[in-house]
């Protein structure tokens, strides 16, 4: 389950330094943040769906990968954006 070009372009405003600001830390959580909803959602109705089980994983990894690298860089930030994405960690 992808996100709509706007959503997306909400995303980037919101969490990005600019309005093309799409390769930052802060972005990608949130675009994964965005697609790991929408999965959690259609896994909840699909549950016997197991390629959606497979990319749902992916994306969760890949979104911890680049919250441990804001971690480890700058802390404030890290703290931030997890508050505002509302990840309990």
């Amino acid at each position: 389950m992808s996100i709509t070009k706007e959503r997306k372009l909400e995303l980037v405003k919101e969490y990005g330094n600019g309005a093309s600001d799409t390769g930052s830390v802060e972005v990608q959580c949130a675009i994964f943040s965005e697609r790991i909803r929408n999965l959690t959602g259609h896994m909840n109705g699909s549950k016997k769906d197991f390629q959606a089980r497979r990319g749902l994983i992916h994306l969760v990894t890949q979104r911890r990968k680049l919250l441990q690298y804001l971690q480890r860089n700058d802390q404030n930030k890290y703290q931030d954006l997890i508050k505002r994405l509302g990840i309990r960690k």
